[in-house]
Formats: structure tokens, C-alpha cells, sequence
């Protein structure tokens, strides 16, 4: 069965939040998060949120930026009851054609430890991890 994929935009956040919530995804509903703060990322024309969708019902969200030298994909996620079918591997592909079309060169993903389903998606699309790279952050506060 083919799913489609779209972009999303600000009306599409509570659906996003709803499958980040089923699929284990953390998230910071009074920083980065915030209704407010997804509203000015989804407006900015480096950044993709695409959804997939088996009906009206979000079934998979991928996030794509551009830092203008690296593109970053984050914040994959998939509907429990949907995963193991490659539906990851086509949201990965849609965050990969929209970060070429802007020139990026070099892709990377941020994926935490726990989440061995990204990492297993992440891998059978032909990322690789090093375990030489640190990953730091400085946030404004604890819901950033």
C-alpha cells in the first residue's frame, strides 16, 4: 500500500505531537516544541516537515534543516502499528530530495541512543555512525 507524503504546516501540529506521543518521541511542549515555536519553523525555507499520511491519520513525520554548509534531519518517527514496512526509508528519501534541492551536500541525522528504530532506518539508508563524535548543546532552558 503506498502512503502519500506532504509538507506540513501549523495546522498539522496537533497530529504531529499526537504521533510523536505514539511513537515514544520526546518532546519539550513549553520550549522548542511549543505550538508558538513549531508556528516560525514551519514558515522558514530551509526547513522541511513532511508528513505521511494512511488517510487523515499521520503515520510518519520527518524533520530536514539546513544550516546552509550541513543538512540535519531529525525528529523521525513512524506509527507503531506501521513500522516495519520501509515507510521510514521513503520519509528519509523526501527529507534527503529537499535538502539537495537546496544545495546540501552532506546529510546528517541526529538520532538519540534508546531509539533503535531510527538508527535501524537511519542504517539501512546508508548512514553511518562514528563513535568518535560528541554531540553538546547549551539551551536558553530545560524546555528548549
Amino acid at each position: 500500500m503506498d502512503y502519500p507524503i506532504r509538507h506540513l504546516d501549523s495546522s498539522d501540529y496537533d497530529a504531529i505531537i499526537s504521533l510523536w506521543s505514539r511513537a515514544g518521541l520526546k518532546y519539550r511542549p513549553k520550549g522548542r516544541d511549543s505550538r508558538e515555536a513549531m508556528e516560525s519553523e514551519f514558515a522558514r525555507a530551509e526547513t522541511c516537515f513532511f508528513g505521511m499520511f494512511d488517510g487523515d491519520t499521520m503515520i510518519g513525520v520527518i524533520v530536514g534543516t539546513s544550516d546552509g554548509r550541513k543538512g540535519w534531519i531529525n525528529r523521525l518517527a513512524v506509527d507503531p502499528e506501521y513500522r516495519g514496512h520501509g515507510l521510514a526509508a521513503h520519509l528519509i528519501r523526501a527529507a534527503e530530495e529537499f535538502l539537495h534541492g537546496l544545495g546540501t551536500r552532506v546529510i546528517s541525522a541526529l538520532i538519540e541512543d534508546w531509539n533503535t528504530p531510527s538508527l535501524s532506518a537511519f542504517e539501512k539508508a546508508g548512514y553511518e555512525f562514528y563513535e568518535d563524535i560528541i554531540y553538546g548543546s547549551k539551551r536558553s532552558s530545560e524546555d528548549d
